[in-house]
């Protein structure tokens, strides 16, 4: 929370008189309007046709199978065996939900978009701390400004609550890691001399801890890691830097270890996190792709290749499928060319869909590449006049995208990014204010970020 001093008060502070200023409020709003939307919109209430699969999708079906003792498996219809298709925190809470309070219950699904939500509501947090040190050179006043809107944009909008209400997956708590993570990062890089514990070993020891969780949520955004522990690096005594850092590592591959050895085990094969990136490049870019996820080729829509994955097991079904890919890439690089460029257009400006009518469609698509051209050029802006952390910014919008450029994409594989992206289209179109003082040129801590 900001706070503001009294005229003649000495030096004391007291608490924001404005209301909007105050993050816990934006948090309680935040989450009370998406408890609020999911139960009266009735959200929870998934339809339980094909055979509840739509609650959870392959989490879901692993989540029961935790459940009803078959161990960590059967990630679609049926005994299907062992998997890795999906990593297992965001299944094992809702194994736990469902031990609870029953298999696919309303109840369960009350509890699970709640938590989603709540996961959601907390993001105000990380926002507001990245906010306040990134955007500190630009004045109190402005600084305060940037951090307001973009907490509240967040509470509030509806794009941003969509994954929390309505989908039971790990989207909301993916989120949420990553930009604790990003705003963690940035407080371990600053250099502040009146504090000089400010990089503490327990500062890269809660840095491993957050990233073994997101690993465990979404590996897609390891990617970003190395460029976040390099960059931190730079801002802090080598000596220093490099013990905590090894540190970090070590608390990191502990959090996956087990995970890791257990896929050995099952698989016969060194499995670190997943094991579906052969089958998931092959609904991408296999016979007749076009650019979007072939649904149609899922095992989870399609019964052959239902049959197929259960008669080969899992890791020999997805290199197979991987195989598959592989040669159709090799056989037309430049129709895989052409579906990367395309994949890169609907991760930022929109995926096609055939849901809704054709003026939902179009406000929809006209909503999602606004907010990425906002933030696209707030980053821009934020290089030019080097706002701290922007490289960090920088960094993450090369890497969370990456791998889905060249596999596939889904609307969904952005809000990671929506944070940042909120936080830099509300920088660019308060830099389009009157300036009342200089260009923000270095950052807080008197270096170039």
């Amino acid at each position: 929370m900001s706070h503001s001093k009294k005229p003649g008060s000495a030096g004391r502070s007291v608490p924001d008189r404005n209301i909007f200023d105050r993050t816990r409020v934006a948090f309680w709003a935040a989450f009370l309007v998406r408890v609020a939307y999911l139960t009266f919109a009735h959200t929870y209430r998934i339809r339980p046709f094909p055979d509840h699969f739509e609650y959870g999708w392959e989490m879901g079906r692993i989540a029961r199978a935790l459940a009803t003792g078959h161990g960590y498996a059967d990630p679609f219809v049926g005994h299907t065996g062992p998997t890795a298709w999906v990593t297992p925190l965001y299944p094992l809470l809702m194994a736990f939900v469902f031990k609870l309070t029953g298999l696919y219950t309303l109840t369960s699904a009350w509890i699970l978009l709640t938590l989603n939500s709540l996961f959601s509501a907390l993001t105000v947090f990380p926002i507001a701390a990245i906010a306040r040190r990134s955007f500190a050179a630009c004045g109190p006043d402005r600084a305060a400004s940037i951090r307001r809107w973009a907490v509240w944009l967040w509470a509030l909008y509806p794009a941003a609550m969509q994954y929390a209400v309505r989908w039971v997956w790990e989207t909301s708590l993916s989120t949420l890691l990553f930009t604790c993570a990003f705003a963690l990062a940035l407080r371990m890089h600053q250099r502040s001399p009146d504090r000089p514990a400010r990089f503490a070993l327990r500062d890269w020891v809660l840095f491993g801890l957050v990233w073994g969780a997101i690993a465990l949520a979404n590996p897609a955004l390891v990617l970003f890691l190395p460029f976040a522990g390099v960059w931190i690096l730079t801002g802090q005594p080598l000596s220093r830097g490099l013990a905590g850092a090894s540190l970090s590592a070590v608390i990191f591959l502990a959090i996956l270890a087990p995970w890791m050895v257990r896929n050995v085990r099952v698989f016969h094969h060194f499995v670190p996190l997943r094991s579906n990136f052969g089958a998931e490049l092959c609904l991408g870019n296999g016979p007749g792709a076009t650019g979007l996820l072939m649904e149609y080729d899922h095992p989870a829509k399609d019964p052959r290749q239902l049959r197929l994955y259960t008669a080969m097991g899992e890791y020999r079904y997805a290199q197979m499928r991987g195989e598959v890919a592989k040669q159709t890439i090799r056989s037309n690089r430049w129709l895989f060319m052409r579906n990367t460029l395309k994949r890169l257009d609907f991760f930022w400006f929109g995926v096609p869909s055939a849901s809704g009518n054709a003026a939902s469609r179009f406000f929809r698509s006209l909503n999602y590449g606004f907010l990425s051209t906002a933030g696209l050029l707030g980053l821009l802006l934020a290089l030019r006049r080097r706002v701290y952390g922007a490289w960090l910014f920088a960094f993450a919008f090369l890497t969370l995208p990456a791998v889905y450029y060249f596999v596939t994409v889904h609307a969904r594989f952005r809000h990671p990014l929506e944070p940042l992206i909120a936080l830099l289209g509300v920088y660019l179109f308060q830099s389009a204010e009157p300036r009342h003082g200089p260009d923000p040129a270095v950052d807080p801590a008197g270096v170039s970020s």
